[in-house]
C-alpha cells in the first residue's frame, strides 16, 4: 500500500485492508485509518466483555512490570497472560467469565496480553487515527462504527507470536461480509480472510477443531472450551472499545 495522507473524493468509497500479523502493520497507513484490533483469543473478546459487564476502563500496557506498575499506581486490577495462562506477579488472567458485573463493575483494569495489546502499542506507535478493539462478541458494534465512519480502515490481526492465525483472520472475515458493499477492497489478504470465513461460518468452533488450529489446540489443553465457544459466538458483549487518552473505554457507535 502506498503511504501518504488519504484525501476522500465525494462518493469514493473508503479503503479497507487487512494485516494478517503485526510483522506486516507497518506496511499500512494507519495516520488516515481507524484501526481494529483483532485477538479473539482471547484479549479482544475479553476487553469486550469487561466494558460490557460495567468496568470502567482498560488500561492496555505491553509488559507485565508496566502493569503491575500502573496497577499498584491507581489501584486498579491487574490482568493478563503469558502463552495462555496467568502471568506470573498478575491478579487475573485473561478468560472474558473472570470478569462478571459483579466483579468489575465501576473498576479500572490493567491488562498485558502476548500479542493483543501489543499490536495495539504497535498502532499507536505507527500514529493510527482512531484504535478500536473487536471480537466476535462485538463484531455488530465494531461494522455498525465503521460503516457510520465511512473512513478508511485497517483490519489488525494480532495473530500468534507474529505468526497468522486462524481464528483472527475468520474475524476479519465477518467483517468484511458485512461491509464489503460499503468499502473499496482491493487486498489479497481481505480476499483470503473473507473467503475462510465464508468457509466456516456455519459452525465456527467446529471449523477450528476440524483445521486442528494452533491457539485452539493451545487453549483447549488448558480445558477451555468455554472460553473459545464464547470467543467465536457473536453477540455476547455488544460495545465499542475506543482507545482514549491511554485507556480503552465503552463509547456509544
Amino acid at each position: 500500500m502506498e503511504r501518504g495522507k488519504y484525501k476522500k473524493v465525494a462518493g469514493e468509497k473508503p479503503s479497507l485492508y487487512v494485516s494478517l500479523s503485526p510483522a506486516l502493520v507497518h506496511l499500512y497507513e494507519l495516520s488516515s485509518s481507524i484501526v481494529v484490533i483483532i485477538d479473539v483469543l482471547r484479549a479482544t473478546s475479553t476487553i469486550a466483555t469487561a466494558l460490557h459487564n460495567g468496568a470502567k476502563a482498560i488500561v492496555p500496557v505491553d509488559s507485565v512490570a508496566e502493569c503491575i506498575r500502573i496497577g499498584k499506581q491507581i489501584e486498579a486490577i491487574t490482568a493478563g497472560e503469558r502463552d495462555g495462562v496467568v502471568a506470573e506477579g498478575l491478579q487475573h488472567g485473561n478468560s472474558p467469565f473472570e470478569y462478571p458485573e459483579s466483579f468489575v463493575k465501576g473498576k479500572t483494569l490493567v491488562l498485558t496480553t502476548t500479542n493483543g495489546t501489543k499490536l495495539l502499542h504497535m498502532a499507536l506507535d505507527n500514529g493510527a487515527k482512531e484504535i478500536i478493539t473487536g471480537s466476535f462478541p462485538n463484531l455488530q458494534a465494531v461494522c455498525d462504527h465503521l460503516r457510520n465512519r465511512n473512513q478508511p480502515v485497517v483490519l489488525a490481526c494480532a495473530a500468534w507470536k507474529d505468526r497468522v492465525n486462524i481464528e483472527d483472520t475468520l474475524f476479519a472475515g465477518a467483517i468484511i461480509d458485512q461491509l464489503r458493499e460499503h468499502f473499496d477492497i482491493r487486498c489479497d489478504a481481505a480476499g483470503i480472510a473473507h473467503s475462510l470465513y465464508l468457509a466456516a461460518k456455519e459452525d465456527l468452533f467446529e471449523f477450528m477443531k476440524e483445521k486442528q488450529a494452533s491457539h485452539y489446540t493451545r487453549l483447549m489443553k488448558y480445558g477451555l472450551e468455554k472460553d473459545i465457544r464464547f470467543c467465536l459466538t457473536p453477540g455476547g458483549a455488544n460495545v465499542l472499545p475506543s482507545y482514549r487518552d491511554g485507556k480503552l473505554i465503552s463509547v456509544p457507535v
